[in-house]
């Protein structure tokens, strides 16, 4: 009976593990899946793929939403890549447009998520997909998941154009602002698009912070220069200023000749 009972607890200590690695690494709920989403305004760009970034807070995460005419390609393979493994991309407002123009929601696709990539599998590879995810607050990062065309909208009123707050990896690209955007696009991309942009006004904090520094750093060395100076004027007041001479050379001490 106990050994029943054993064997009968262990089998339900290996579901409740399958069960857990299956809510981990199984998969993309369908409420994430068929979120509300727009991309009607990327769907109007003359790129292969077209991707806005949204506004986020100096340390909060932003979201990114992408769309990608696919050219023959029926299954996309979503993933980010770090300096140990790549992670599976997590998606939601998932969409995918057959050549006619009909829409199918996330739930209603092939979608399977691991531990390394989520996979994305369409019914038309000439067909257009879209999804969103998340961004930096101040920095993108995705791999070029398709070779084509590419256009990347920054946030409202942020830049890359500063060498030492913005960057735009890979290089060959143009860059315009409308409506207060930057828009950077590549005529071909086959690597990971990475940016840092910034808001002008981050510019003139840090410059401000620079000062202050320095500001308080010439403060602090001028007080610890009249520190020293009123110490040493103390201690000849109390005659301790004295320099002792050397008379190493006459020998031993008066006590020891």
């Amino acid at each position: 009976m106990n050994r029943r009972l054993l064997l009968a607890a262990i089998a339900v200590a290996l579901l409740v593990g399958l069960a857990g690695c299956t809510a981990i690494f199984g998969g993309i709920s369908d409420e994430e899946l068929d979120r509300e989403a727009e991309y009607d305004d990327l769907r109007d760009s003359d790129a292969d793929v077209a991707m806005s970034i949204d506004d986020a807070g100096l340390i909060t995460s932003g979201e990114f939403r992408a769309v990608y005419d696919l050219n023959e390609t029926d299954e996309l393979s979503l993933y980010r890549s770090s300096f140990y493994r790549d992670r599976a991309l997590d998606v939601h407002g998932v969409r995918y447009w057959h050549p006619n123009g009909t829409e199918l929601t996330g739930s209603e696709l092939e979608v399977d998520q691991g531990r390394s990539s989520t996979e994305i599998t369409v019914p038309d590879g000439n067909g257009t997909l879209a999804f969103s995810g998340g961004s930096g607050s101040r920095t993108f990062r995705l791999p070029a998941f398709t070779e084509g065309s590419y256009e990347v909208i920054l946030p409202e009123g942020y830049r890359t154009s500063n060498f030492l707050f913005g960057d735009v990896n890979p290089s060959g690209y143009e860059r315009d602002i409308v409506d207060d955007r930057e828009h950077l696009t590549w005529e071909h991309a086959d690597s990971t698009v990475a940016l840092r942009f910034f808001l002008p006004r981050d510019i003139t904090l840090f410059t401000g912070l620079i000062g202050a520094v320095v500001l308080l750093g010439g403060v602090g060395i001028g007080y610890y220069y009249l520190q020293v100076k009123r110490l040493r004027e103390q201690r000849e007041e109390m005659g301790l200023d004295v320099e002792l001479e050397d008379d190493s050379d006459d020998g031993p001490p008066p006590g020891l000749r």
